[in-house]
């Protein structure tokens, strides 16, 4: 079988010829075979090729506008499933009537079946009026290309075959089983947590929305449970804080810096942190090791970084305004590099006080 790395996060050379591969991979499936999909989170990208009438440049750009429009995962997706080869259950279409078995791996919050990846082997309930709206209420329907507009109009119209819908028989013999999600690696986190001798929090509510909101607000959490200076650090309980999601990073007009929505967040909160007492420190990292187009997973923070960044010779403040963590972090010492991890559960954010 052949092995081929695609591109993340967006697509590329690589993401074609995975897409090519699957496409002959599919083509060899008969009525009488049992498939087996294991899917994670990246697929989007990994397997991106487009569909007839738009090119794989119109699709790269695409995904582009998207990953910088400070829409989140779902939709993104939601838009990206309806221009991708794969996506919106057009793989479970390409392997009927044969019997297929997925094993997904949740990188979205809530664990949407029909986001995952694009869901290549779940029906897509959004409509193209229903990604028409979305594009417009984002303020994106006039930049993305104009081969996809097309596309959406067509389908709005009758005039091009809308995606695989819920009750469409190639769903028939398609079974669905999440095997791993966010949620279960922060369960793990506060297990370890708890034999280290720390008292583990896991928050309820999944991270989301801004990035730098989102490090202002959990550094603003720590900041509460520290202690008085003046109580001896082994009399202080020590508490570990847990989040988990995926947060978003709006570029805006302007050339962007280098970074990842988790640097973005650890900066954040490393402004926030600023002058706090030893011992609260924060850790942002994407679970599948790379934050964004870097080699970094993300960073490890505390009261000292904000200041190590200036010392370093750079502005934290405006590394920050131009989406540049990477740097600032870089040249603070402070960034977490541990090489890509085979997975992708989304974002983890872990406090120490």
């Amino acid at each position: 079988m052949p092995f081929v790395v695609g591109d993340h996060p967006e697509p590329g050379a690589g993401s074609l010829a995975a897409a090519r591969a699957l496409e002959v991979a599919a083509a060899r499936v008969g009525e009488g075979d049992e498939v087996w999909v294991l899917l994670s989170g990246g697929a989007t990208s990994l397997l991106a090729a487009p569909i007839d009438g738009v090119s794989p440049a119109e699709l790269a750009a695409l995904y582009k506008l998207l990953l910088g429009s400070g829409l989140d995962i779902t939709a993104m997706n939601r838009v990206r499933k309806r221009f991708s080869r794969w996506g919106a259950g057009r793989l479970a279409v390409a392997l009927a009537p044969a019997r297929v078995h997925a094993f997904i791996v949740s990188d979205v919050i809530g664990d949407d079946l029909a986001s995952i990846g694009s869901g290549p082997c779940v029906p897509d309930p959004a409509s193209a009026t229903d990604v028409r709206r979305l594009l417009e209420a984002a303020g994106l329907w006039d930049r993305i290309p104009q081969s996809a507009r097309r596309i959406v109009v067509a389908s709005e119209a009758g005039e091009m075959a809308e995606t695989p819908k819920p009750g469409d028989r190639a769903f028939a013999r398609v079974s669905i089983e999440l095997i791993a999600s966010n949620r279960l690696a922060l369960e793990a986190a506060a297990k370890r947590a708890a034999e280290l001798g720390l008292a583990p929090q896991v928050a309820e509510t999944p991270l989301a929305g801004e990035a730098s909101a989102a490090g202002t607000s959990v550094a603003t959490t720590l900041l509460q449970h520290c202690g008085p200076a003046e109580i001896p650090q082994p009399v202080r309980p020590s508490r570990c804080f847990i989040w988990g999601g995926e947060t978003t990073v709006t570029l805006g007009d302007a050339i962007p810096g280098l970074g990842g929505r988790c640097q973005e967040l650890a900066l954040a909160a490393a402004r926030t942190l600023e002058g706090a007492p030893a011992g609260a420190a924060l850790l942002a990292a994407g679970t599948d090791g790379r934050d964004g187009p870097t080699d970094a997973a993300g960073a490890v923070v505390d009261g000292d970084t904000w200041r190590a960044v200036a010392l370093a010779g750079r502005d934290p403040a405006r590394d920050l305004r131009a989406h540049d963590a990477y740097h600032g972090l870089d040249a603070a010492g402070a960034l977490v590099k541990v090489g890509l991890t085979g997975t992708n559960v989304m974002d983890v954010v872990i406090g120490i006080v």
